[in-house]
């Protein structure tokens, strides 16, 4: 069984912390390691740590940080193989969709390589006799990352890269079931030439969390994880005066017209409904199938979803692996039983799935349940998991209502082949992400990535542009350099030009 530890100023570390917790692996239930917890004294001395090293770091040039950043993407780029192992083995989910994850996260380290560009100031001369302005950003000291299970690498790469070319220190909590990759890349981080405490990991629980949130030294926080949990990073952040980006669930619905390619449709709603067995904050989860084309989607979809192998993520051929512990198959098969309870319509029922060798495993099959109505369960609730609830409804307008009145706003999707439809969609719907006949719609790195409603709590969108607002606060300056043998024209009126 491996002992995993922290990773603070650049040695890993079991630090003072007695309290430990299994880390499984989904596909076959077992232990492979024990992680150590943080406690206060860790906490504390981890963020003063970070605060001495943020104050050197922030006044490192632009281009040695640029040097780093691009070692850093090669040493990645690299280790994309074992980074892809370490997030099977501890998510579960195939290799191939974590060498995607990975391949994400390598953009935004491409995207933060180019700093000394998004970092550039503005310059008026001549603003007022012999007066000029000028601004510039600067770093704001000390950002904490909570990131949680389900991307194990592409979600701390969204936030670390950004915050350190900033000129940041940066501390990472992650989930306590995907820790693994989260201390290979520190080791990563120090390879490049990072300085000691610039990027550090802490493992912890709840009470890690809370010393985050209320420590006078941390200046930012970056969360990405459910809805209430945001909330409440949110609330207590910014309450203890932190600048705070909390980004939530989500229940995201696909749009299909008749018009469209239902193939093409019903090929990609599947791959978005049950890649990665649906614990995705940009899955799809909702099919809102209008008119004519719904029972020959639920069709095409119910011949996709008994055609993916679900197994093991390491074989070769498996579309899609287990979810993530005993807990989440039980919430799935409980809300997916509720929904057939209140009348759904069973199309694939994946609540009874056995991987024939991996008994023991977390498996959920991947589920679709037709004529779903928006009150039952399936519906309200962020399932997180491999299932797909079908919604009827009679034309765009309705389902465009439908989307509206959720509470959640991250992503959606339409499918047609109606420019005038498309064009109608992405202008009326209340979402913050929108694909046209692209099921998960997540922006390249030089866009931002954000829901709007209960999906984002903080006015910044993460990496991309907002990413360099978030993690930098501006300064003007007003500059005037008088003759020595000039007046100096001081006033006690208010300046004027």
């Amino acid at each position: 069984m491996t002992v995993i530890n922290h990773f603070i100023s650049g040695v890993e570390t079991a630090g003072n912390g007695t309290d430990t917790k299994p880390v499984y692996n989904p596909a076959t239930g077992a232990v492979t390691g024990e992680l150590r917890l943080a406690n206060r004294d860790d906490l504390d001395s981890t963020v003063a740590i970070a605060k001495k090293a943020s104050e050197t770091w922030g006044d490192v040039s632009l281009a040695k940080r640029t040097a780093v950043l691009f070692k850093f993407r090669e040493l990645v780029a690299s280790h994309v193989d074992e980074l892809a192992a370490l997030i099977t083995a501890e998510h579960g989910k195939v290799l191939s969709d974590a060498k995607g994850e990975i391949g994400r996260g390598l953009e935004v380290i491409e995207f933060a390589c180019g700093i000394p560009t998004l970092l550039k100031g503005e310059y008026s001369d001549q603003a007022s006799t012999g007066i000029d302005v000028f601004s510039f950003r600067e770093p704001v000291g000390v950002v904490a990352g909570i990131t949680p299970f389900n991307f194990p690498v592409m979600v701390p790469l969204w936030m670390a890269p950004m915050a350190i070319a900033t000129g940041n220190a940066f501390i990472l909590k992650p989930s306590h079931r995907v820790p693994s990759a989260a201390m290979l890349l520190a080791k990563l981080f120090k390879e490049a030439g990072l300085p000691d405490g610039v990027f550090q990991v802490l493992h912890g629980d709840r009470e890690v969390v809370s010393g985050l949130l209320t420590h006078p030294d941390i200046d930012a926080i970056s969360f990405v994880g459910s809805t209430p949990v945001a909330k409440h990073i949110n609330e207590v952040g910014t309450a203890h005066g932190k600048r705070v980006q909390a980004l939530g669930g989500a229940k995201n619905h696909a749009i299909i017209l008749p018009d469209a390619d239902l193939d093409n449709a019903a090929d990609h709603v599947a791959a978005a409904a049950f890649g990665s067995a649906g614990q995705r904050c940009m899955a799809i989860s909702v099919a809102v199938a209008v008119g004519d084309a719904a029972d020959l989607l639920v069709k095409k979809v119910e011949e996709r979803a008994l055609a993916i192998k679900v197994k093991n993520g390491t074989e070769a051929d498996a579309d899609m692996g287990p979810v993530i512990s005993p807990e989440s198959k039980a919430f799935i098969t409980k809300t997916v039983t509720e929904a057939e309870q209140a009348g759904a319509a069973m199309v694939v029922d994946g609540r009874d799935l056995v991987v024939p060798g991996h008994e023991e495993g977390f498996w959920v099959g991947p589920t679709v349940i037709d004529h779903v109505q928006t009150e039952m369960c399936a519906y309200t609730e962020e399932i997180f998991g491999p299932v797909l609830v079908v919604v009827r409804v009679e034309d765009l307008d309705e389902g465009i209502k439908l989307i509206n009145a959720n509470p959640y706003g991250n992503g959606t999707a339409i499918f047609t082949s109606s420019g005038a439809a498309a064009r109608k969609f992405q202008r009326s719907v209340d979402v913050g992400m929108i694909g046209i006949n692209v099921p998960l719609p997540v922006p390249v790195a030089y866009y931002s990535f954000g829901g709007w409603k209960a999906s984002l709590f903080g006015d910044k969108h993460i990496y991309g542009p907002e990413g360099v607002s978030f993690y930098t606060r501006g300064k003007v300056i007003t500059s005037r350099w008088p003759e020595a043998n000039h007046a100096s024209g001081a006033s006690y009126n208010f300046p004027s030009n």
